[in-house]
């Protein structure tokens, strides 16, 4: 299965230029206030989806198994000396079109801040709901086409784009905005239904975050967060789902599979996984296990 190409950012310093030096204190206290409302604390195996340097790994309250995904193996380095080499976390390098858990691993899954860099978000949404088992539920965060400044842009001549109509737009190479109706309507062909709707960030602008500080920040995002949701309006949507697949959970001790020939179960036997099916292997270097096809 060819897929659709992806965002490397293998080498990067995003955490710490973008979050830690990035003047983003608002933006990550404004989706750990929507995590807070949409993910209570449960337990099981989470799957976190473009998990990034783990900076919201420990709001995973109460799960008893995380698994980090992203594309990055530098990214999940960061992660593992932020987290540790514990039990409870699996750093897992791998392509969101090519998963490699079998049927039903999870009973849960989180994708934030990650849907923005994916031209085909329907292949990825079909990949996640073979890894949950039914009735799992299914965070998602993504980038809002119809924001307020993306609107008022549009009627003021200074935007060529719709914010309105249903495609997505790629303002720059793999960076996407989307329609909330449209992310909606994929989700539903994948089969999930979604349950809760929060908007997020609507003081992310630089004005509001120079003049007001950030205790007063969160309580405003917290309003806004309970008060004007239902218009989806922010720059940034997190929408709570569950899926309705059927689908068993897995076996205990079932839980790799083979991206490439789809082959389960793999055994879970570091530094090397094997897979008998088609012979590939897949190498596992200091706790990151590495299941990309072409990196």
């Amino acid at each position: 299965m060819k897929t659709p190409p992806v965002i490397d950012y293998e080498g990067s310093d995003y955490q710490e230029s973008f979050w830690e030096k990035g003047g983003r204190a608002y933006e990550d206290a404004a989706e750990e206030i929507a995590l807070r409302r949409l993910l209570p604390p449960a337990s099981g195996r989470l799957l976190e989806l473009g998990a990034g340097a783990g900076r919201n790994t420990h709001r995973y309250r109460g799960y008893d198994h995380i698994t980090l995904l992203d594309y990055s193996a530098t990214q999940l380095e960061q992660a593992r000396q932020r987290l540790g080499l514990q039990e409870k976390y699996k750093y897992i390098a791998a392509d969101v079109y090519r998963l490699p858990f079998a049927p039903g691993a999870f009973n849960a899954a989180t994708m934030i801040r990650t849907l923005h860099h994916l031209a085909q978000p329907s292949l990825a949404f079909g990949q996640i709901n073979q890894v949950l088992a039914a009735r799992s539920i299914f965070l998602l965060e993504f980038a809002n086409k119809r924001n307020i400044k993306s609107i008022l842009r549009y009627w003021l001549g200074r935007q060529d784009w719709s914010p309105f109509t249903p495609e997505q737009v790629e303002f720059v190479k793999l960076n996407f905005d989307f329609h909330p109706k449209t992310v909606k309507q994929d989700m539903a062909k994948a089969g999930f239904v979604i349950q809760d709707q929060v908007a997020v960030s609507y003081m992310r602008a630089g004005f509001f975050k120079k003049v007001f500080p950030l205790s007063l920040l969160r309580g405003l995002e917290h309003l806004l967060q309970r008060s004007i949701s239902w218009a989806a309006l922010s720059p940034s949507i997190f929408l709570r789902s569950v899926v309705e697949n059927g689908q068993q959970p897995a076996p205990a001790g079932v839980f790799f599979r083979c991206p490439a020939c789809g082959h389960h179960p793999l055994p879970d036997t570091p530094p090397v996984i094997h897979c008998d099916s088609c012979g590939r292997d897949y190498p596992v270097k200091e706790g990151i296990y590495d299941f990309r096809l072409d990196a």
